[in-house]
């Protein structure tokens, strides 16, 4: 379609960006460290690195990987832990090695972790001690995998009074460490110890050369390993950098990452950052408010990451309201959709709004944002970023006019390779001409700006008409009396599927009559709830805090088969 959204891009955002500047992550590192030397790089749990430390930690692990591990440029090194500052120690080691990265959630269960495992052909594994004992039994299941395992613990980063006391701690008082035992395992810094009188052979990478195997759609199928190439990474990061050029200094920023960097969308927003030689602060768990809020006083922030749930969660949090936010520029939300009133209540309480984003595993992840110069929330996804174009497809891959909802697809130097080795799964996401299918529907405005309006599989259909849970769960989070709302589509008898509710209350007086009555005010009768169900313990969620509304079904049908949910 014509980009009619660039005659509405800020002033001084290019229309491209030169995407063959950097020909790998490797060179936006090199670069960064050379020139913000002296300037903390990375933060966490009150310890500091430099990007001069960052150089050489990671430089000495690269060496380790290529002479004691003897890995080769190409093979698989899994990284399993939370924000930890060993983790981007870790992730540059392995690219500056010639290897590729793949990013595994510590919380994955035996199954899970196995599939990933076997899937991505790791030759080695990176993880926090605290889930060893998940890899252990993976292990145990498959004495024919050969792993090389290196295992660290929550400390090992900090200076040396800090560690011990820190990892006591975490082992001993908190006991937050299962007994495990991995025969063979090394320390991670016995590796950096190693590496340190080792050379590091510098290996060629170019846009070509696979960067990431990061696993997608686990939630509704089998994961499957997107490969993003150190082309398509070096792209979303010079396109988002260009996005955000006007307004953020080289090295004086400061992020707060409460985010997994083993997520796609906190991983690339930590190389945009650090490319500017910004400080990342690493939140390590973001669900211990108390902690999650000290870091907040202790740094003059001016960004910040997050979804919709952890802003939320921030603002009920009682001692945000103590946090100086004089700072803060930047507020950035994606994986999942901003709430109106969530949007407004941040306006309101830091002054700054909080500035949609949108992308996905596939786009690596950056495709789509609102502009850093918008006053309030828009309710929409944005226009596509630099060198990224994005059009509406109907069923039969026909492009739709202006307002007409359909399959949101995109193209861009940013778009993965493909899926690793499920060549069948990649043809079902490309189009003949090379749009990649998102799977979310909906439209774009007259400015170019886009608006999702739902997942096309979480879509409901009453009586033939299209109900977006976004919009019901948007209607329903108004109230007052509601911390958290997920709605669902459930087989009926008369309009084939209706509109369930399932809330969880902030009022525990909160009725469902109320409720009820509330919807009324916002939504037409087709979209009105069916049913409501209160539930006192929170919605199951993603590793990114997205509602699982997949789980929310699945539930719902094995309680209607009789099977236990």
């Amino acid at each position: 379609m014509e980009k009619i959204w660039l005659r509405n891009y800020p002033a001084g955002i290019p229309h491209e960006v030169d995407i063959n500047e950097f020909a790998s992550l490797k060179d936006v590192l090199q670069r960064s460290c050379q020139r913000f030397a002296g300037l903390p790089a990375y933060a966490n749990m009150g310890a500091s690195m430099s990007y001069a430390e960052l150089d050489r930690n990671s430089r000495d692990f690269a060496a380790y990987l290529q002479n004691t591990l003897a890995l080769r440029k190409g093979e698989r090194v899994a990284i399993m832990m939370p924000n930890l500052l060993q983790y981007p120690v870790a992730l540059f080691g392995v690219l500056r090695a010639g290897l590729v990265v793949v990013n595994v959630n510590p919380q994955y269960t035996v199954p899970e972790l196995e599939h990933q495992l076997k899937d991505s052909g790791a030759a080695a594994i990176v993880v926090l001690e605290n889930f060893a004992h998940t890899l252990q039994a993976v292990l145990a299941k498959n004495p024919t995998l050969k792993l090389h395992v290196i295992t660290t613990e929550v400390g090992d980063m900090f200076s040396l009074l800090k560690e011990v006391l820190t990892n006591v701690v975490v082992k001993y008082v908190k006991k937050m460490v299962p007994q495990w035992q991995i025969p063979g395992a090394t320390e991670f810094n016995a590796a950096l110890r190693a590496g340190q009188s080792q050379p590091l052979a510098d290996v060629v990478l170019t846009h070509a050369d696979t960067a990431f195997l990061q696993y997608t759609g686990g939630t509704t199928g089998v994961a499957k390993g997107a490969v993003l190439t150190h082309g398509n990474m070096a792209a979303n990061v010079q396109q988002l950098s260009a996005w955000i050029a006007h307004d953020l200094l080289d090295g004086k920023e400061i992020l707060v990452c409460p985010l997994p960097m083993y997520h796609v969308y906190a991983l690339t927003c930590n190389l945009v950052f650090m490319k500017i030689g910004a400080h990342n602060v690493l939140v390590t768990n973001p669900r211990d408010m108390p902690a999650f809020i000290r870091d907040l006083k202790r740094y003059p922030f001016t960004a910040i990451i997050g979804v919709n749930t952890l802003y939320r969660a921030l603002l009920d949090a009682p001692g945000f309201i103590d946090v100086d936010t004089r700072s803060l520029k930047v507020t950035n939300a994606g994986g999942m959709a901003v709430q109106r009133i969530v949007a407004e209540r941040w306006k309101k309480a830091t002054g700054v709004p909080i500035i949609e984003a949108y992308g996905l595993t596939e786009t690596s992840p950056g495709a789509i944002s609102n502009p850093l110069n918008i006053d309030d929330w828009t309710g929409t996804i944005g226009m596509p970023i630099p060198s990224t174009q994005a059009a509406v497809l109907d069923d039969d891959g026909n492009e739709l006019a202006v307002g007409e909802v359909g399959e949101i697809v995109v193209r861009g130097p940013q778009v993965m390779a493909g899926y690793w080795n499920h060549p069948d799964e990649t043809a079902k996401v490309f189009t003949s001409d090379g749009w990649l299918r998102t799977g979310d529907m909906g439209f774009v405005d007259e400015r170019g700006y886009f608006k999702i309006t739902d997942r096309k599989k979480d879509m409901i259909i009453v009586s033939g008409f299209k109900v977006f849970p976004n919009q019901i769960e948007d209607a329903v989070a108004l109230h007052p009396g509601v911390a958290e709302v997920a709605a669902i589509g459930v087989p009926d008898a008369r309009s084939g599927e209706a509109v369930k509710i399932v809330v969880v209350r902030s009022d525990p007086a909160l009725t469902e009559q109320a409720l009820l009555e509330h919807c009324r005010k916002h939504l037409t009768d087709y979209k009105m709830p069916k049913l409501v169900e209160f539930r006192s313990e929170p919605l199951p969620k993603t590793n990114l805090g997205k509602i699982l509304r997949r789980q929310l079904r699945d539930e719902l049908l094995k309680s209607q088969a009789g099977q236990p949910a």
